[in-house]
């Protein structure tokens, strides 16, 4: 039985069924020369059927009649998607030829399959080649990394460095979500991935700040299908990277407000906290094999006490803040080292000389913080011996996490600099000892 278009509002159409409805989540399409989809996003208690117009086409009117697919948002899935960039319904964006229609697979939004989760007798320390996060957010297989700051902060500048780094020493498969950020900035990670020889171990979806918000809200779910199919019928291990996740709870925050859903007392949309869950713990391991992501959160105005980027961070394992006051500074990676976190620095799983150098660092750092007020007020010869050989050694610290990247040498003209976990221990040790 064929529905009928009842109204057409932005990217809303409602659709009445009187019988035979569709489902939550699933593709409908129009009978029109395109053929053009719609995703059900819910029934009403009328029998109306409110969909979303996936691609945005402007071919839809009142009248025309609609058919159910009985099935959802299905992307292509294996070894013919490595080294391709898909959208987020499984476009081919890089200009190659497109993937066959014989490869299988897999609906966007199907759960993943029960299991039990990994557990391992001692985690696996993966190595970025940077300082600053192998010393103070130690990047464990499995494990969730946020990277929080504002507009041209090095957000992406940073996990493209990671990409570079941590993807061309790992045997496993890469994965990155281009969830509305810039075309310029997703073209040249493209070209990074070129130029490295990474794309032979590297899937790519994309949807950029210029496609719709239905599109924009569903690449992150898209990728981790992608992921989820690879670590549960390959049993690889995945690195996962999405940049931004702020972006993602933007995007569905457009999409209720043309539905005309009240927002919650912060202004998101209402449904803000499951949505994150629930795309958050598909993120993880399991016997199979494990996810470890590594995920931007662009923070509004500058503002960290903003609710969105607040609650994807109560997600994350580690937590890197990038400080616009320290970018000024000519720092980079413009790490805020007093607001970094990590629940992943513990003997435990660093060892006891990390976890100790850790501690005697952060002290430093916070009495650096302290002694600057001070400084500002009666200069640095009023201090004691104490406190400004202190001083200095928090200087050198600042200094010796401070460096260049690889992903900047096209750019600036200086090579880009890798250092292991123990050059790293030993360079502070340097300074503190």
């Amino acid at each position: 039985m064929a529905g009928i278009v009842t109204s057409v509002k932005e990217l809303v159409v409602t659709v009445q069924f009187d019988e035979d409805a569709p489902t939550a989540q699933e593709l409908i399409v129009v009978n029109n020369e395109y053929q053009s989809e719609l995703l059900v996003d819910h029934l009403t208690p009328g029998g109306l059927v409110v969909c979303l117009n996936l691609r945005g086409q402007t071919h839809i009117v009142k009248g025309m009649t609609v058919e159910r697919t009985h099935k959802g948002v299905e992307i292509p899935v294996g070894e013919a998607t490595i080294g391709r960039i898909l959208s987020a319904v499984g476009d081919v964006l890089d200009g190659e030829m497109a993937i066959s229609s014989k490869e299988p697979r897999k609906a966007v939004h199907s759960l993943p399959k029960r299991s039990a989760r990994l557990s391992t007798t001692e985690p696996e320390i993966l190595e970025t080649g940077i300082k600053v996060m192998d010393f103070f957010t130690p990047f464990v297989k499995g494990c969730k990394v946020g990277i929080i700051g504002g507009a041209g902060v090095g957000k992406t500048i940073l996990i493209m460095e990671m990409i570079h780094n941590v993807a061309k020493s790992s045997s496993g498969l890469s994965f990155f979500a281009g969830i509305g950020e810039r075309i310029r900035e997703g073209h040249e990670l493209y070209t990074t991935l070129q130029e490295n020889d990474l794309l032979k171990n590297t899937c790519l979806f994309f949807a950029e700040m210029n496609e719709n918000p239905v599109l924009r809200s569903l690449v992150g779910v898209s990728a981790t299908a992608g992921a989820e199919y690879f670590r549960d019928e390959k049993q690889k291990d995945i690195l996962f990277f999405a940049d931004s996740m702020y972006r993602y709870v933007q995007a569905k925050n457009e999409l209720s407000t043309i539905l005309d859903q009240v927002p919650n007392e912060g202004g998101y949309e209402a449904t803000i906290f499951s949505d994150v869950k629930t795309l958050q713990d598909r993120l993880s391991s399991n016997e199979n094999g494990s996810i470890t992501s590594v995920q931007t959160i662009y923070v509004p105005a500058d503002d960290l006490s903003d609710p969105a980027v607040q609650f994807i961070q109560h997600e994350m394992d580690s937590v890197i803040v990038l400080s616009r006051k320290i970018a000024d500074q000519g720092i980079r990676p413009a790490v805020d080292i007093n607001a970094t976190t990590s629940s992943l620095l513990t003997p435990e799983i660093v060892g006891e000389r990390h976890y100790v150098l850790s501690v005697r660092v952060q002290a430093l750092l916070e009495k650096y913080e302290s002694l600057k007020n001070i400084i500002a007020i009666i200069g640095e010869n009023e201090l004691s011996p104490a406190d400004r050989a202190d001083y200095a050694k928090a200087q050198r610290l600042i200094a010796n996490f401070t460096q260049n990247m690889f992903v900047m040498t096209k750019h600036n003209g200086i090579q880009g600099e890798y250092f292991t976990r123990e050059q790293t221990l030993k360079s502070i040790e340097e300074i503190v000892i």
